[in-house]
């Protein structure tokens, strides 16, 4: 779980690092983990935890990377945050210096201190619930935490009310109805189901081929392999990375790779099919649709693919905003038949699986 929240913080691409901090002589484990299941940023584990999450929190900020202008705190039992919500609270930051993620209650609010009689019932005008991560200027949120320490304040139960204690603004983001906090066994079902499982989901196939050249450099999968040969082709030619974006296409009904970059484009030109992916990501999200699972099959003689594959997955993943096990990557031969067999072609099949993206928008 924690895995899952540390991994979708980091794959943002404004995240330059991340800190996990954990109880006093259990980092190995956390470090064992990592190094078995590696995420696309520097991580540091800290066995930093303290009595309560305050502490930890500030034990924490006195090992911030030099140079550190925002910082992202979140807690490990959100593991669903979304891309979408990294950007908006991203976006409000930068523009405010604090971002906090937050639903409007919904609810009728009862008071009943005894938890048996209703006293009176409480307005719900103006209450929001809040979430993680939260997103504050790195040196209001040291302040703060200095400030609720110097006057022996320790029950904080999110950071944003530190900074509200110091007098710094604290700004609203659209929070998130999946970013759900794991607590009770209700909540790992709910969790499952937000995941994809049993969710309504389309499926989507593609298929890609491009021919084998000199002076090319070969990219498959997002990833530069050491061949004698590249691919022909407008963009960088990235088969694995072009079938991919057409099954999800296809998954979304929103066309192929094709209609939307075409090779009579000169913006496409030797461009990065990681970024193709991206946009094709950015597509579904708009449309209300979300990544679940990528299998594809690459069909080449030569070069042999499994030592890339680990990391072809991770860019893959990265760059759609999805973790590494949702992406199947495999490679076979053709047995020396047609053109690809013979060394003249390498041609890439995918299926992706897609599932709603409810309650999701890019709007503040």
């Amino acid at each position: 779980m924690w895995r899952h929240a540390l991994w979708r913080v980091a794959s943002c691409p404004a995240v330059h690092s991340a800190t996990v901090a954990v109880a006093p002589d259990h980092a190995e484990p956390y470090e064992a983990y990592l190094r078995r299941y590696p995420v696309p940023k520097p991580v540091q584990v800290l066995p930093c935890g303290g009595a309560t999450r305050q502490q930890t929190v500030r034990n924490a900020l006195a090992h911030l990377p030099d140079g550190v202008e925002f910082v992202a705190v979140h807690d490990a039992a959100r593991p669903l945050v979304s891309r979408a919500l990294m950007e908006r609270l991203i976006a409000v930051a930068q523009r405010h210096g604090s971002a906090v993620p937050a639903l409007p209650v919904q609810d009728t609010l009862k008071r009943a201190p005894d938890g048996i009689q209703v006293q009176q019932t409480e307005p719900r005008e103006g209450l929001y619930r809040v979430q993680t991560p939260q997103i504050f200027r790195a040196q209001w949120l040291i302040e703060a935490h200095r400030a609720a320490a110097e006057q022996g304040f320790t029950q904080a139960t999110d950071d944003a009310q530190l900074l509200e204690r110091a007098g710094y603004p604290v700004y609203l983001a659209q929070g998130d109805p999946r970013n759900l906090k794991l607590t009770t066994l209700d909540d790992l079902h709910l969790l499952r189901l937000y995941w994809g499982e049993g969710a309504l989901t389309r499926t989507g196939i593609g298929y890609d081929i491009h021919t084998l050249t000199e002076g090319r450099k070969l990219m498959l999968g997002g990833v530069a392999i050491d061949h004698s040969y590249g691919l022909q082709g407008h963009s960088d030619a990235d088969v694995v990375l072009h079938a991919i974006c057409d099954a999800l296409l296809g998954a979304a009904t929103l066309g192929d790779i094709g209609q939307h970059f075409p090779n009579t484009d000169p913006r496409w030109k030797d461009a990065s099919s990681l970024e193709l992916l991206r946009q094709v990501g950015a597509l579904l999200e708009q449309h209300g649709w979300r990544p679940m699972h990528l299998d594809a099959m690459t069909i080449a003689e030569a070069p042999k693919l499994a030592p890339y594959i680990p990391t072809m997955r991770e860019r893959i993943a990265q760059t759609l905003g999805i973790m590494p096990e949702q992406v199947s990557l495999k490679a076979t031969t053709n047995e020396g038949m047609d053109a690809v067999g013979a060394r003249r072609a390498i041609a890439c099949y995918a299926v992706a699986t897609i599932y709603p993206a409810i309650g999701e928008t890019n709007d503040e």
